[in-house]
């Protein structure tokens, strides 16, 4: 029997940290959240942030737009908190109108304050190697990977899902800690490899989004399952993994809910700390490129 993964005794020894360094701050951090509309899973996540947010003693500014509001005006909200040196952090709360493009919009969100590490630069920087803020599932990933004091040298790491939030930075992550990384998706799947591929994981990260997606019986023996899936499957709240039969193969697996859930909010709280830091002593131009810290 496996153990446990959970995410909440490792986000309250991070928010520790968090507390120690805003203390050590000249001014309390504060981060822009904005939504569109009333979507009942971005309120709940909201909701979450704010209470965090409180918690570590962050101020947390909600801009509430209405699910008609256009893309130029929320281009122009964007705009007006980058140049806005009191606000240290904005993201985007998801979904936004069908009318808005996420990866246009993110692009506008200065770098230094993008506190969800989804601008292009930042995850430029985990490409070379050199970021300081990462995206915060991924990021949520490598604490549960380290709490397990796994050595991820050489290690057969396979990442279900190449979503930009989730599997491409988390391969990139991955791949700078010299793990031997594949990243398996729709059409491993659709080539009838996917179980082949899992069967020889020593790590074993799915984000798909569908419920029993992995088979518990694929699971190889003394494997770490880390399952980033939230379905809802009647009245329960599942994960991408058939987690009774995955839970008799593996040494360590996460619950769904309870395991990385907890960490993304504190990670989010982590990156808007850094992003203060940043924002207090910029990277010096004259090094040359952008992406070099």
């Amino acid at each position: 029997m496996s153990k446990l993964l959970e995410g909440k005794p490792i986000a309250e020894k991070i928010k520790e940290e968090i507390r120690r360094e805003i203390a050590a701050l000249k001014n309390k951090p504060v981060l822009a959240s904005i939504m569109s509309g009333d979507n009942p899973g971005a309120a709940s996540y909201v909701k979450s942030q704010q209470k965090t947010a409180e918690s570590l003693g962050v101020e947390y500014q909600l801009h509430k737009l209405s699910n008609d509001t256009s893309e130029s005006a929320l281009i122009e909200l964007i705009k007006k908190l980058n140049t806005d040196k009191l606000t240290n952090g904005i993201i985007i709360q998801m979904p936004l109108p069908d009318s808005i493009d996420y990866k246009k919009i993110s692009q506008f969100i200065l770098p230094e304050k993008d506190v969800e590490g989804m601008h292009p630069a930042n995850v430029g920087k985990i490409a070379f190697g050199k970021a300081t803020i990462l995206p915060c599932t991924p990021a949520s990933v490598m604490e549960l990977l380290k709490e397990t004091g796994i050595d991820l040298y050489g290690k057969e790491i396979v990442v279900v899902g190449h979503s930009e939030i989730v599997g491409k930075p988390l391969a990139l992550i991955l791949l700078d800690k010299f793990a031997t990384v594949t990243v398996c998706h729709i059409g491993t799947s659709g080539a009838g490899k996917l179980e082949e591929h899992i069967r020889r994981a020593e790590v074993l990260i799915v984000a798909v989004g569908k419920a029993g997606l992995i088979k518990g019986e694929w699971v190889k023996e003394g494997a770490i399952v880390i399952d980033v899936g939230i379905n809802r499957v009647a009245d329960k709240i599942v994960g991408d993994v058939e987690f009774e039969e995955a839970q008799k193969r593996a040494s360590w697996i996460t619950p769904v809910p309870g395991g990385v859930g907890p960490l993304t909010v504190t990670m989010l709280m982590r990156n808007l700390v850094e992003a203060t830091k940043i924002q207090g002593h910029p990277p010096n131009q004259s090094e040359g490129c952008p992406l070099k810290k």
